[in-house]
């Protein structure tokens, strides 16, 4: 009993120092996303508060925004930070990261040139893959298309084709996936899952299938 106590107490060490990593990246890439188009907007300032204060806490809140303003101040280098990224943290974690720094460049309601630039760069440096980074960019746009892009397929694909992509990506985005960063993280991950199945009711409908 006493060694079944002590790996538990371990695990939750891990769990709360992958967590603290998970924050600490997500302030330094947030901050590399807010400068991208040389201004910083207040929704965006907003947008990484709320994410924070959610997923985190008002205590974490606080300190995480002074954080942050310091971050603001600096140059960043984007390479070297995602290259520590994927040294340490799971695929699904990644995604999960850079789905929340699409989140923030479109918090203003417009992706700006720089910023998808510097967004495609993110996700090549975290060892995203093309067609993953695209998929979850394109979950910010609800039109025909993107479902497709959602889902990682053609709009030639068929029925079959469909129904297979779409339980491939259920299953690789389930929030499950992410909860050892946290429930909060987990219920924002909740969000990317429920886009999927909107991507594929949008095809279903489109296609007429059920």
């Amino acid at each position: 009993v006493l060694e079944n106590d002590k790996g538990h107490g371990s695990s939750k060490i891990r769990d709360a120092e992958e967590r603290n990593s998970f924050l600490v990246s997500l302030l330094v890439l947030s901050a590399a996303v807010m400068k991208a188009d040389g201004k910083v907007m207040k929704s965006e300032l907003s947008y990484v508060r709320l994410f924070i204060r959610k997923s985190f806490g008002i205590d974490a809140e606080k300190e995480a925004i002074l954080y942050l303003k310091e971050l603001l101040n600096k140059d960043i280098d984007v390479n070297a930070v995602c290259s520590q990224i994927s040294s340490y943290m799971a695929y699904d974690s990644r995604m999960q990261l850079f789905h929340y720094l699409v989140g923030i460049a479109i918090s203003d309601g417009n992706m700006g040139s720089n910023e998808l630039s510097l967004l495609k760069s993110i996700a090549q440096f975290l060892k995203i893959s093309d067609s993953e980074a695209q998929a979850l960019l394109s979950m910010y746009d609800k039109g025909l298309d993107s479902a497709y892009k959602i889902l990682e397929i053609e709009e030639s694909a068929s029925e079959e084709e469909i129904k297979k992509a779409y339980k491939a990506m259920a299953i690789k985005h389930h929030p499950d996936k992410v909860a050892m960063l946290g429930l909060d993280i987990q219920k924002a991950a909740e969000e990317k899952f429920k886009k999927i199945s909107q991507a594929y009711d949008i095809i279903k409908k489109e296609r007429g299938f059920n």
